[in-house]
């Protein structure tokens, strides 16, 4: 290739692809600061309304199931609207969640109020999670190279900070409503910043090969379906961490709400590293290889954080799962959309199969943790995860070297 047209290219289209790579991110990382900033609240919530650990499941099922349904329109909006608008409505919905659940918690005390407000936060994470994943998988093919783990590890960026303001809070003894609603305004604003890099509607797979009947396809096909459980699997063993992870510590190892909520941020730290190094690791060795693993070092570390009983030994296995299930997710996105007229179906499909996992994942924690305990019950997650190891050969990349 000629200089000439080295330079043509740089001028024209990595341009805009890379302003829009950069608002992805921070659309991820925003995204993720929400989320970890409730997580981070859940030990002083469950405090202030006086739960068990089975009823704090049940409320924290109000967050999922508004997850779970939004799946079943997120892909069609995200078509139809395109991933910029679907991601700044979703957002709206975050944010106003968050806030309502925060002013629920810690001012009325109504746990009917931050039932809903956990719908609201659940149904825009669950919205906003396919539209930014469609865009960041069009961003990516563009590219021509990984980058859909470090648009996740700005997720986890995102959920570290989220993680250590909820630390810094709970130390302060920072109201939980002050907190959110604080949080809830800059995720907003953020968000519609973010969105204006976006690649044009034209251009996020909303082609009419997507659009004839490419949901309903999608859902008979068995590498997706496969790819989809792999990720479920994927998903409870991280969202069972941001359930609880800092509830268990609190319990099981008797360390303070702050001290919970930092090995929270130890959790998503650990993610964070795993999703900046995987990209390099995956363009070099495949997906395949990298996944296997990175699964084996996460059944590892949970399993020794949940049976250590030492709390310094046990925050090493919490940095070792955080790491070893940082890549489930973002590969499973980016083996979905490996045909980029699909992607919008077979994302949605995927991102729906996975988030059955919020669904179920609270409340059995929850109420397996009234039996043995809260820390206990985490052990769940390194069987589960032993499973995974055979599917991840679905991952295999369909053609194409994007497709890494």
């Amino acid at each position: 290739m000629s200089p000439a047209v080295i330079d043509q290219s740089a001028a024209a289209v990595p341009r805009a692809v890379l302003a829009a790579r950069t608002g992805v991110a921070v659309v991820f990382a925003l995204n993720g600061l929400a989320v970890a900033s409730w997580f981070g609240r859940v030990p002083a919530v469950r405090e202030a309304l006086g739960l068990s650990a089975g009823r704090l499941g049940l409320l924290l099922l109000a967050m999922s199931a508004g997850a779970v349904l939004a799946l079943t329109t997120a892909g069609l909006a995200t078509q139809r609207l395109g991933a910029a608008r679907t991601v700044v409505l979703a957002t709206v919905l975050v944010a106003g969640g968050l806030a309502g659940a925060g002013v629920a918690a810690g001012l009325a005390g109504s746990l009917v109020g931050v039932a809903v407000g956990l719908f609201a936060l659940g149904y825009g994470s669950g919205t906003c999670d396919v539209a930014m994943n469609v865009e960041g998988a069009a961003v990516e093919k563009r590219l021509g190279r990984t980058v859909m783990p470090r648009f996740h590890a700005a997720w986890s960026l995102g959920s570290v900070g989220g993680a250590a303001l909820g630390a810094g809070a709970a130390r302060l003894g920072l109201s939980v409503n002050a907190h959110l609603v604080v949080v809830a305004v800059v995720v907003l604003g953020g968000t519609l910043l973010g969105v204006r890099a976006f690649l044009p509607a034209s251009h996020a797979g909303d082609t009419p090969a997507a659009r004839r009947g490419g949901l309903l396809a999608a859902w008979r096909e068995p590498r997706t379906l496969l790819i989809g459980l792999l990720v479920l699997i994927m998903a409870f063993a991280e969202g069972s961490a941001n359930d609880w992870l800092a509830v268990a510590f609190v319990d099981g190892y008797g360390v303070s709400e702050a001290a919970g909520a930092a090995v929270f941020g130890v959790f998503v730290t650990g993610m964070t590293i795993g999703r900046t190094a995987g990209t390099v690791a995956i363009d070099r060795w495949g997906r395949v290889p990298v996944l296997l693993v990175t699964i084996v070092l996460a059944v590892v570390g949970a399993t020794v954080a949940v049976l250590s009983g030492s709390g310094p030994v046990a925050i090493a296995g919490v940095m070792l799962w955080g790491f070893g299930t940082s890549l489930g997710f973002p590969v499973g996105m980016s083996a979905a959309a490996d045909e980029e007229d699909r992607a919008p179906a077979r994302v949605s499909v995927v991102a729906a199969i996975a988030y059955t996992s919020f669904l179920a994942g609270p409340p059995l924690l929850g109420l397996l943790g009234d039996r043995v305990g809260t820390l206990q019950a985490l052990l769940v997650v390194p069987v589960l995860l032993l499973a995974t190891l055979a599917l991840v050969p679905a991952t295999r990349p369909l053609a194409g070297p994007s497709s890494t």
